[in-house]
């Protein structure tokens, strides 16, 4: 089954700094949980483009490291970009990413599609477990991000 996340966002800046902070790759960490032992291992992240691949290190279940690969496969400057796994924890996770201005700043929309190997088993597992720590993974960034431009 393909699952989906859809969060939005209202974060009093300019599109130009909000893009500038969540199209740098080195940022992504300041706003993952430390629990899930978030480490980029890519050696250049420079300014992300379109069919660059980033390598983490996540440990998603029980503290276990996991290698997880991701691409920028579509981006349009101040605009949108996608991520999708190419290897890692999911079968499918496509993360779609835009940001419009707004008349209170800018409104930022996550879109997630995603889901686990292993037919059914993984099925059970994201209502036991996942769903539940993507839940957690999305308000935390959504509370990372609030709290870093309202002190902008």
């Amino acid at each position: 089954m393909i699952n989906k996340i859809y969060r939005t966002q209202i974060i009093p800046t300019d599109v130009s700094t909000l893009w500038d902070y969540i199209s740098s790759p080195k940022n992504l960490q300041a706003i993952t949980p430390e629990g899930l032992g978030f480490t980029i291992i890519s050696d250049e992240l420079g300014k992300m483009y379109s069919g660059q691949m980033i390598h983490y290190i996540v440990k998603p279940l029980l503290g276990i490291p996991v290698q997880w690969l991701t691409e920028i496969t579509h981006i349009e400057e101040g605009k949108y970009f996608v991520v999708e796994q190419r290897v890692g924890p999911y079968k499918l996770w496509h993360h779609e990413h835009f940001i419009m201005p707004h008349a209170k700043g800018v409104e930022m929309v996550d879109l997630v599609h995603y889901q686990l190997p292993l037919g059914i088993i993984g099925d059970v597992m994201i209502k036991l477990i996942v769903e539940k720590k993507l839940k957690h993974i999305f308000d935390y960034r959504y509370k990372s991000i609030e709290n870093i431009f309202s002190k902008t």
